[in-house]
């Protein structure tokens, strides 16, 4: 089976009814795994996002107390590959989440990414083979 990793967009679009991606969002949901798998810097921008445009944050507690959205990183016995992941894509510049997210997907082999990021299109695992992504594009 397939892991699902989902990045900020997606987590935002399926919380608040009137984001312009809610409806493909939602329609994704449908077809995703019991659990999705995240890291807590999305969970970060998730709730700085929700904040910043009047959101309540309890939606995305909920997804968090049902189980469809787990986080599993362990980021200090992984900061050195994400510090080479963001020095290497420093011309992007990618974020903190994008670079954990993409060093999950290098640690599960069957992992697809969740986004509405575009640059996703561009990072390469181990340097070489492209992300398998679930897009609206």
């Amino acid at each position: 089976m397939t892991r699902w990793l989902i990045d900020t967009g997606p987590i935002v679009a399926l919380l608040v009814g009137d984001d312009s991606q809610h409806a493909w969002a939602v329609e994704q949901s449908r077809h995703a795994p019991a659990t999705v798998m995240t890291c807590e810097a999305v969970i970060s921008e998730v709730l700085f996002l929700l904040k910043r445009d009047g959101h309540d944050a309890d939606d995305l507690f909920e997804l968090i107390e049902t189980g469809f959205l787990r986080t599993d990183f362990d980021f200090h016995g992984e900061h050195g590959r994400v510090r080479d992941l963001m020095r290497r894509y420093r011309d992007r510049p990618m974020s903190f989440a994008d670079a954990c997210l993409v060093r999950m997907a290098e640690l599960q082999t069957d992992a697809c990414i969740w986004t509405l990021d575009g640059d996703f299109h561009l990072y390469r695992l181990h340097r070489r083979r492209t992300l398998s992504l679930i897009t609206p594009w």
